[in-house]
């Protein structure tokens, strides 16, 4: 199987729903997922986030994020990105971590990647 990395760069929500949807079409699919939000993709990482907003094509985020939080696909959240925007992460997804460029690196090394 393959590895995916998810970009997610991006707090809108048509691009945060297609980077979840795919995220959790290739998890599905038994593929290797890691997503990573930075810039003000980082806002998506926080629980109250509405995610119930329909894009034009009538699905949203709360369609497709649950499976991956259920399923612990690992999300990481970029630190100076949270950080310049208050977020703490007590307020963050179970299956999301601050995390760094130096390990976004290493599995875009390894991965085919999606930006969003």
């Amino acid at each position: 199987m393959a590895q995916f990395l998810f970009v997610l760069r991006s707090n809108d929500n048509e691009k945060a729903t297609r980077c979840f949807q795919f995220a959790k079409i290739a998890h599905s699919k038994g593929h290797t997922v890691n997503i990573f939000l930075i810039d003000s993709g980082v806002d998506w990482a926080m629980v109250d986030r509405d995610g119930s907003s329909k894009t034009v094509t009538g699905d949203c985020v709360n369609d497709y994020l649950p499976y991956l939080v259920e399923h612990e696909v690992t999300t990481g959240v970029c630190t100076p990105c949270a950080a310049n925007r208050n977020l703490d992460e007590a307020g963050f997804h179970s299956n999301m971590v601050l995390d760094g460029g130096p390990h976004l690196i290493d599995m875009a090394a390894e991965a085919k990647i999606f930006n969003f």
